[in-house]
């Protein structure tokens, strides 16, 4: 099973929230310009519990970008649905958003919803940091999975089976749904589809990440769709057991901070059975393009690698 990094923390206080994933981070100001120290205490946090959480952060947009500076190049604010006003790094997360125009024509199984971020790019963004804004009083929480933790339980037969597969990623609704004409339109206008293995390995700790992604990875290279539909099923059901997951519960002004590529997540449907309104902010780091546990990358089928943007400054 996954075991924590060894790291020593000086500069920030880090509690661990479960024994695989997740930790909340204390003794910081992310409204202000962070010391080196801290930065990089907060990177080794994240590559260690793969989702770090702050409370009382109240940001504004700018200093949520800054914030998000230290620690990489940033994209645009969703590659398919755009941006917020005059933020093209700020990314909208309404409750009533384009992404979820079809979200009751679903067939729900334990992995309905859950995703890595745009892993339909050749580049999927490196993390993600979202903040709440608009906080329900209760409700809403999101839930992340440490998709290294999953790669680890699985048998070693088994690992040695995927570590030599790839996926075809697209972004696509599930093939039931009957989205909206402005998502299909968005969809169309943006193309995006991959091939990436089934497990990556991470650029940074070098750990194997079983890349599943259940709500863009739609079939196994090679396989009949049969035996792509069995193993996809047993692989998303096996990334998200309880054990390798943590569930937040918001607060105005928290802010989460995950590592894209060793985490899935899963975004409320609680909220749509109450009158609670919740608006949130992301933006995202740019990523790299994935490596398989043989040395070959991922390749595009369909679209351009997501940008990074550049400082105006």
């Amino acid at each position: 099973m996954a075991q924590p990094l060894d790291t020593t923390y000086t500069a920030i206080e880090v509690r661990p929230l479960s024994v695989h994933i997740g930790a909340e981070i204390r003794g910081v100001d992310l409204t202000r310009p962070l010391p080196p120290e801290q930065v990089q205490e907060i990177r080794a946090a994240l590559l260690q519990w793969k989702v770090v959480f702050f409370r009382e952060q109240f940001l504004d947009h700018a200093q949520h970008i800054a914030f998000a500076r230290h620690f990489g190049a940033l994209t645009p604010g969703h590659v398919v649905f755009g941006h917020d006003g005059d933020y093209p790094e700020i990314y909208a997360v309404a409750k009533y958003r384009t992404a979820n125009s079809y979200r009751e024509q679903v067939a729900i199984r334990p992995w309905t919803g859950w995703h890595t971020d745009i892993t339909a790019a050749i580049n999927p963004p490196a993390a993600s940091i979202l903040r709440g804004d608009v906080v329900p009083p209760y409700g809403g929480d999101t839930q992340w999975t440490n998709l290294v933790a999953a790669y680890q339980a699985l048998s070693p037969a088994m690992q040695r089976f995927v570590d030599g597969l790839r996926g075809i990623h697209r972004f696509a609704p599930p093939p039931e749904a009957q989205p909206s004409p402005e998502y299909e339109a968005l969809v169309r206008r943006h193309t995006l589809i991959s091939e990436h293995p089934l497990v990556r390995v991470h650029p940074e700790t070098g750990e194997r990440v079983l890349f599943v992604s259940p709500s863009f990875l739609k079939a196994i290279v090679g396989l009949t769709p049969r035996e792509s539909q069995c193993l996809l099923e047993f692989l998303w059901e096996h990334a998200v057991r309880p054990e390798f997951t943590i569930r937040f519960k918001w607060e105005p002004g928290s802010v989460a901070f995950w590592d894209n590529r060793s985490t899935a997540h899963l975004a409320p449907r609680d909220i749509f059975a109450v009158d609670f309104d919740r608006q949130f902010y992301r933006v995202t780091l740019h990523g790299d393009v994935p490596v398989g546990v043989d040395g070959t990358p991922s390749r595009a089928l369909a679209g351009e690698p997501i940008p990074a943007i550049t400082p105006a400054w």
